[in-house]
This record gives C-alpha cells, sequence and structure tokens, in this order.
C-alpha cells in the first residue's frame, strides 16, 4: 500500500475542499492565493481601464448622440427618436441590412465548413507539412487592402485573372463586383478565402487535442473513417466550432474593409453595401453622425441578439471533455 495521501480528485471532493478553503472570509485571502488574486487584477487592469474609457464611454455617448442631429460644425440639436424613425424609411438602409444578413447566412457556415476540412488535411503527419501549413497561413497576416487590391485585378472585368481562366473554356467574361447578381457572392468568396487560416488554426489545435486513445477505441468497436469523424472527431470538435462560430459571426456582421476596396471608388451600389459601410457613409461623408449612431446602434442591437442566441444554444449541441 502506498504511503502517499489520497489526491483529491476533480469531483464534488475537490469542489467540496475549495468552497470550505473559501469560508475563511478575510483570512483565506491572505497567503499565496490572495498574492495571486492582487497579481490577477493588477495585470488585468489595464484591460478594464481601456473597456472602460475606450469602449464602454464611446458606446454609451454613441447612444445619445444618436438621439441628436449633429454634422459635426454645430452644436447637437436634440432630436428624440426622429433618427430611428428617418430609418425605417429608409430604403438604403434596408439594403444594407439585406445585404449584410446574406452575407452571415453564405459566409459564415461555408467559411466554418471549408476551414474545418482544411483543418482536417493539414492534420497530417507528412514530409513538409509545417511549409505546407505556412503557405496556407500567409493571408491571415497580409494586409486587408491588400487583399483586396489583389482580389480587385481577379475581378476586373477586362484583364482580370478570373475572366481569363473562364475565357479558356469558352465561358463568356463576367462583371463580377460590378454585376448586381454576382457582387455579394464575389465578395463573399473573397472573405472567406482571407478568413480560412484563423479558423484554421483554431480547428487545427482542437484536432491535436483530441487523444487517440479514442480513434484507437473507436476503430476496435468497428468504426470506419466516417464513423470516427461522426462520432469522435466532430462531438469533441464542438468546442472550437462554437469558439470559431461566434467570432465568425460577430465579424460577419462588421464586414466593411472588402466592400470599400473592391467596390471602387468607394461607393457601393445597393448590391453591395453593407451596415457598416452605411455607418461610415452617413457618419463620414454625409456628416449625419446623429443618424449614423442610430443605424449603428441597431447593429449593435441585432449582433447582441444573435450572439445571445448563439451563446444559449450551446448547451443542446457543445460538448465539453
Amino acid at each position: 500500500m502506498s504511503d502517499r495521501p489520497d489526491r483529491p480528485s476533480y469531483g464534488s471532493g475537490w469542489i467540496g475542499m475549495r468552497f470550505t478553503r473559501g469560508r475563511g472570509g478575510a483570512s483565506s485571502r491572505r497567503g499565496p492565493a490572495g498574492t495571486d488574486e492582487r497579481w490577477a487584477w493588477l495585470f488585468i487592469a489595464p484591460m478594464v481601464v481601456g473597456l472602460a474609457f475606450l469602449s464602454a464611454g464611446p458606446i454609451l455617448a454613441t447612444f445619445g448622440i444618436s438621439l441628436t442631429s449633429w454634422d459635426l460644425l454645430r452644436p447637437p440639436e436634440l432630436v428624440g427618436l426622429d433618427n430611428y424613425a428617418r430609418l425605417l424609411d429608409d430604403k438604403r438602409f434596408f439594403s444594407a441590412l439585406r445585404n449584410t444578413t446574406f452575407y452571415t447566412v453564405v459566409s459564415v457556415p461555408l467559411g466554418l465548413a471549408l476551414s474545418l476540412g482544411l483543418a482536417l488535411a493539414l492534420n497530417k503527419a507528412i514530409r513538409g507539412i509545417s511549409w505546407i501549413r505556412t503557405m496556407y497561413f500567409l493571408p491571415l497576416v497580409t494586409s486587408a487592402i491588400a487583399v483586396g487590391l489583389v482580389w480587385a485585378w481577379i475581378y476586373s472585368p477586362t484583364s482580370g485573372l478570373l475572366n481569363q481562366l473562364l475565357g479558356a473554356f469558352g465561358i463568356p467574361a463576367q462583371r463580377w463586383v460590378a454585376d448586381p447578381f454576382w457582387a455579394m457572392p464575389s465578395i463573399i468568396a473573397m472573405s472567406i478565402w482571407q478568413g480560412l487560416p484563423a479558423n484554421t488554426i483554431i480547428f487545427l489545435a482542437g484536432l491535436q487535442a483530441i487523444p487517440s486513445d479514442y480513434y484507437d477505441a473507436a476503430s476496435v468497436d468497428g468504426a470506419g473513417r466516417s464513423g470516427r469523424f461522426r462520432h469522435v472527431t466532430l462531438p469533441l470538435l464542438t468546442p472550437s466550432l462554437f469558439f470559431t462560430g461566434i467570432l465568425s459571426l460577430i465579424g460577419s456582421f462588421q464586414v466593411f474593409d472588402q466592400v470599400f476596396v473592391l467596390s471602387r471608388p468607394g461607393k457601393p451600389t445597393d448590391a453591395t453595401i453593407t451596415m457598416v459601410y452605411f455607418i461610415y457613409e452617413n457618419g463620414f461623408r454625409n456628416f449625419k453622425m446623429g443618424y449614423a449612431s442610430a443605424a449603428s446602434w441597431i447593429l449593435f442591437l441585432i449582433v447582441a441578439v444573435f450572439t445571445l442566441l448563439y451563446f444559449r444554444s450551446q448547451n443542446r449541441w457543445v460538448h465539453y471533455q
């Protein structure tokens, strides 16, 4: 029999011991635990201060501005909810909302599926895999403006690479971003390509964190490749899916750079305008700060509602080890 005392498990005994220590009041904060807590607050203090003054403060100020008419030159004039009422009659606002919704519905699931497939392909122990992974991750460190300029050349109706490839197969050239039908799908294609590396990194980390014992046990039970993916890989990868999904969802509502670069000279049509560009256009081109602030608050509420629903759904499909 071993002379070592039994270590607490991660079950109720460990939890009970933690709560027992916590009942000591102020004395429990003395010693190493109290020192660690003070150091923790010290390290997160800059982030908390920055969040309060650089994020929370401007957000509240934006709500106040949304109740005014302000052109940055004259003093703000209180108009109440008139800006919100005007947005409900603005066809360009609803075009931006429709395009942003379409962008989100298409780009998020398609981007996640492609990222997962790419992570599965890169999760191999083959010669030169490190160089292959590096090549796929290059778009992550490339400026969005630079990426947009390259894709603007690819989509060029006259000398673009894509039309040249289509011409080799006898397919007539397309106008792509200039075509109302192809404009938003073209922007989505570029955005998915640009966002692949970030999601792939997260999926690849999740795949490498899955213990190989699970796959061995599944193989012993007669599970094939598809069975192992469905019953082992996918359930244990749901935390990574949840994390990448929430980032992609929030990011899709904030799409701006791609529209700004591809829709030259910076004046997107009703087929490509998005919510963030609508806010930028009214606030920093038309100098309607109150109107732009009202639109930004509507976007904020939309994102908050979808994020809340997404978080509440995790209990149904996210499996933590």
